[in-house]
Order: C-alpha cells, then structure tokens, then sequence
C-alpha cells in the first residue's frame, strides 16, 4: 500500500488534531481540580511527616486525606451531574468503585504486612495511588501515565537512596508536581 505525502499528511493532521481534542476535553472537564487537590495533600502531609513529630503528623494525613476524599467526591458529583450521557455516568461509577476497591486492597496490604515503618507505609500508598494513575492513564489517556511513573520513579529513588529526605522529596516534587501538572493541564491544553 502506497501512500502519497499529501495522505500521509493528511492523516498525521487528523491524528493531531484528535490528540488536541483529548487534551481540550480533559482539561475542560475539570479533572485537573484533583492534581490540585491531591498536590497539596501531599505537599502539606510529606512536609508534616519530614517536619512534624509522628504523631502530630499521622493526625495531619488523617485530616488531609478526609478533606482530599470529601473534596474529591464532591467534584466529581457535581462533574457527574454535567454529564447526560448514560454511559459516561456509568463509566464514572465504575471508576468510583475501582479508587474504593484499590484503597481497600491497599489496606488489606498494610495490615498484612503490619507493623510498618511511616516511610514504608507511605511508599505502600505512593505505589497504590501510583497503579491507580496508570490505569486511569491507560484507561483515559495515555499520556497520562508518564507523570504518574516518574513519580513512581523518585518515590523509588529516593526511598532507597535518600531515605533521610524521602518526605521532603515527595512533598516538593510528588505533591508540587501534581500542583504544576494540574495547571499546565489548567492553562495549556
């Protein structure tokens, strides 16, 4: 099969044109208000657990992580309601159920592998969270995996190797990177 340039042209322009169509709509749809939300609950909770005494910061991630639910569910209510098409609403439950599912078997690991270290603990959710990103990536936009393994890579790499500042690592570039990739999505796709 021979294709001129002009075709291959052609076909190259609808792909682009269909990639930034994907982007409009992922940003249009408000999805990057959960980067925003997630990005600091990470940022304040990884700063308190690099800062703060244990205790004092097991209670700061309580209290983040039930405001980060709340708000996360009331957006993606309200976003819900926007939608008319039955399938789309059926697709957005299917993926309310499998963030509920992937926290419970996140927390079936951790009482199974119990007693944990905090850094341990946190490095089980970090890869939890992380295999949800992926497979909403996969699922959504594969574009979207990318962020999601470079913050698998530096959770990995710095756990490992600079265990000293792991959560001051992950606080800046884990949760400010979430932050930045939420407004990038915000202001250029």
């Amino acid at each position: 099969m021979n294709i001129s340039p002009t075709e291959a042209e052609e076909a190259l322009a609808v792909i682009q044109s269909m990639m930034k169509k994907t982007r409009r709509a992922i940003s249009s749809s408000g999805a990057y208000a959960f980067l925003f939300i997630w990005g600091f609950v990470w940022l304040l909770g990884f700063l308190g657990s690099q800062f703060l005494s244990q205790e004092i910061s097991g209670y700061n991630w309580i209290v983040l992580d039930s405001l980060g639910g709340i708000l996360s569910a009331v957006i993606g209510i309200r976003m819900g309601r926007g939608v008319r098409s039955a399938s789309l609403v059926t697709s957005g439950k299917r993926i309310g159920i499998f963030w509920f599912l992937l926290f419970l078997y996140a927390a079936a690991t951790v009482a199974i592998s119990w007693p944990a270290g905090g850094k341990q603990l946190a490095m089980y959710i970090i890869l939890f969270v992380m295999v949800g990103w992926l497979a909403m990536g996969l699922l959504l936009s594969f574009y979207a995996i990318w962020p999601g393994l470079v913050i698998t890579a530096l959770a990995l790499v710095s756990y490992f190797l600079l265990p000293d500042i792991f959560y001051l690592i992950m606080a800046i570039l884990g949760g400010g990177g979430m932050i930045a990739l939420g407004l990038y999505i915000r202001l250029r796709w």
